[in-house]
């Protein structure tokens, strides 16, 4: 059974990635959130307590996002974050690069991808 991480110190509404801290935390623990990310244990706990000494927590942002933030891509066989996605549906099929194009043809018709029809699923 999952304990329920208290990150009552971030007020109502915490920031989204605090969330993800929280999330993962719950479904394994501090110390293996922390490997998963390349943060140590201590600094996971500072962040989930609102606690982290350092005047700005965006280095710590980043790297929560890059690591617990993301959707698994069939093309890639790779986690990438939501925008990486959107880079590689929205650009153009890379007619120079077979493997490039491979990866582009699955994208194009990949789950994630909001922009397929109804008929491709």
């Amino acid at each position: 059974m999952a304990r329920k991480v208290d990150i009552s110190n971030w007020g109502e509404q915490p920031p989204h990635w605090i969330q993800l801290l929280a999330k993962e935390v719950e479904s394994s623990s501090r110390t293996a959130a922390g490997d998963r990310i390349g943060i140590s244990r201590t600094a996971v706990s500072l962040l989930l307590a609102n606690r982290y000494s350092s005047p700005s927590t965006a280095r710590m942002e980043k790297r929560i996002l890059a690591a617990l933030d993301g959707i698994h891509c069939p093309a890639q066989g790779i986690n990438i974050s939501t925008e990486q996605c959107r880079e590689y549906r929205d650009r153009p099929a890379p007619t120079h690069n077979p493997m490039a194009m491979r990866v582009w043809r699955v994208c194009q018709n990949c789950p994630n991808n909001p922009g397929r029809t109804a008929e491709e699923a």
